[in-house]
């Protein structure tokens, strides 16, 4: 400030020593038309450049300095550096601003803001996602009528928030569960955060469908021996029918005795972070005794057939392998009719991997079936599974197995032509070895 009042001064002392250097040479009336002509020349300068002053605040052009003399030259100069400092504040603030954009689209949940009157002025791309609207073409648009499942708008309506709604049915394809909550903030302005809780209701589904599973299948077996229990303790019973009775508590007893078997192997499966074991398994052995027990289940019913390409190993846990194997061969037995065909088939894929499969002339599985068959106890006809002895855990243990493994099962069937159920396995898993006195490819039945 001083240094505008100084310049003013200066200015001022300039003109008072001009006009009186003007009345000295040539007389005192020169000397004051010099002083007024001097003032009139300084008073249009400040009008002209007020003026452009005004342009300027009007209509400001950042970066464009207007140049002048003495005092509007400062004038200009300090009105460009308060600009400038405006200018990065305020681009500092888009700055964070644009920062704070993309730390909510980055979220994984959506993110809603509403007005006062609940008129959307912001979303992110999960929220479009999980109810359907657009960020732009919905701007200002009324939530409740984009929104229309009751049970939302009374939820916005009773200002009651305390806790988080779930909405089913929501998403592109009307089949995710979210979980909603609104967060009152400011002037009665409100922040809707949705939560994809698909997977978590799909788990916990799951869960409930395991335990009451569990029960119903201990408790059939439970029953029996609790019945014939009784009947032997206070029936006066023949030996021939006491042994009988006996026999169908045994059997009952190594149902749920396979049924806790398999549930242990299980939870040994899933509480294990180890990594299997990379052990050398012998798939010549293997297949030689994966043929001999499903000759043993099929007791001659069945044309059993095994191939195999020698030379070709695996590396794993053999117990864990030998299991999943196994249950798919019993499988295939067990739901093939009299008369039917098993193959075993063992070879190379075409990426350097490897492929077990064991396809079988059954009954085949509906296709809607098929994406859930590793489910615990999920059986297609539970009436047939308790008759051939299935516990429902098998497929479980098998899809365990194969991730632990890096392997994935492939099911393909179709009604009346039967099923085939194979495992394909990555290069990092194969071990390919000389043969020994047999050329490449030798199947392995005799």
């Amino acid at each position: 400030m001083n240094i505008i009042w100084a310049r003013a001064l200066a200015f001022l002392i300039l003109q008072a020593a001009i006009s009186v250097a003007v009345g000295w040479l040539f007389g005192a009336s020169a000397g004051y038309v010099t002083a007024i002509a001097l003032l009139v020349i300084q008073l249009f300068f400040n009008v002209y450049h007020a003026q452009r002053l005004w342009r300027l605040l009007d209509a400001p052009v950042y970066g464009e300095v207007p140049s002048a003399l003495g005092l509007w030259g400062e004038i200009y100069y300090r009105l460009h550096k308060l600009a400038k400092r405006w200018h990065n504040q305020v681009k500092q603030v888009e700055q964070q601003h644009a920062r704070f954009i993309q730390a909510i689209q980055a979220s994984p949940n959506g993110v809603i803001m509403l007005d006062e009157q609940n008129q959307i002025e912001w979303c992110n791309a999960i929220a479009e996602m999980h109810f359907g609207i657009d960020a732009k073409r919905d701007l200002r648009q009324q939530i409740t009528h984009l929104l229309r499942t009751p049970a939302f708008v009374h939820y916005l309506s009773s200002e009651r928030y305390d806790e988080a709604l779930l909405m089913h049915h929501m998403g592109e394809k009307r089949n995710n569960v979210l979980s909603m909550q609104v967060f009152p903030y400011g002037d009665n302005r409100k922040l809707i955060i949705s939560l994809d809780v698909t997977d978590l209701e799909r788990t916990d589904a799951m869960r409930r469908d395991f335990v009451a599973n569990v029960s119903h299948e201990l408790k059939t077996p439970l029953t029996v021996l609790s019945g014939f229990l009784e009947t032997v303790g206070e029936l006066p019973l023949s030996p021939d029918e006491i042994q009988r009775y006996v026999e169908i508590m045994r059997q009952q007893a190594g149902r749920m005795q396979n049924i806790v078997n398999d549930l242990l192997t299980l939870a040994k499966l899933e509480g294990s972070g180890k990594p299997p074991s990379d052990d050398r398994i012998d798939m010549g052995m293997q297949m030689r005794s994966l043929r001999g027990d499903a000759e043993g289940l099929s007791q001659g019913q069945h044309v059993i057939e095994v191939t195999g390409v020698d030379g070709l190993d695996l590396r794993g846990a053999e117990g864990e392998l030998h299991s999943a194997f196994s249950n798919l061969v019993s499988n295939a037995v067990r739901y093939t009719p009299q008369g039917g065909k098993i193959r075993i088939e063992w070879g190379a894929t075409d990426d350097g991997g490897a492929r077990f499969a064991v396809i079988d002339s059954g009954l085949g599985i509906p296709a809607e079936h098929i994406p859930r068959l590793t489910e615990r106890f999920y059986r297609i006809d539970r009436s047939r599974s308790r008759d051939t002895g299935g516990t429902g855990l098998g497929l479980a243990i098998v899809k365990h197995v194969l991730t632990r493994h890096q392997a994935d099962l492939r099911v393909t069937s179709e009604e009346g032509r039967g099923s085939t159920f194979a495992i394909h396995f990555p290069p990092t898993r194969v071990v390919h070895r000389a043969p020994v006195d047999t050329p490449t490819d030798v199947p392995v039945n005799g």
